[in-house]
Parts: structure tokens; C-alpha cells; sequence
């Protein structure tokens, strides 16, 4: 049986997510519609918010295209 290793959120991947939670919520959008918007789940969307996801460098990119901003906009905390 293995073991998987316990998940650490990291200070980055929390302030990360605190971040797109208030871009996307000062645009009035909801999970839904940045979903749709980018090829990113509505659930992990949720997760990286809540800095339980580590996000893959181009879905930064597409959730930056998605909420109509600059990726380093993402990246600014």
C-alpha cells in the first residue's frame, strides 16, 4: 500500500488564491463564468482559491485570458 503524501498549502499557493478570488469577484464573475471563459474546471478554480491547488504555469495564463487581464496580474501579491 503506498502512501500519499500529506497536501501542504503553501504560503504562495494561498495568497495566489486569495488573489484570483478578488480579481474575479471585483469583475462581478462567478466560478461558472470564468469556467467557461478558459479551459480550467469550475471545481479547481475553487481549489486554487482556496490554496489547495498548485495551478500549472498556462492555466495561469488561460485563467488570465479568461478574467481579461495581463497573467502577471495573477502573479502581483
Amino acid at each position: 500500500m503506498e502512501i500519499m503524501p500529506k497536501r501542504t498549502n503553501s504560503k504562495i499557493q494561498i495568497e495566489f488564491g486569495e488573489n484570483l478570488r478578488r480579481i474575479r469577484e471585483s469583475k462581478g464573475l462567478s466560478l461558472s463564468e470564468v469556467s467557461a471563459r478558459c479551459d480550467v474546471d469550475k471545481s479547481n478554480i475553487a481549489k486554487v482559491e482556496n490554496g489547495q491547488f498548485n495551478i500549472q504555469l498556462t492555466k495561469i495564463f488561460e485563467l488570465a485570458k479568461g478574467l481579461g487581464i495581463e497573467a502577471k496580474e495573477l502573479l502581483d501579491f
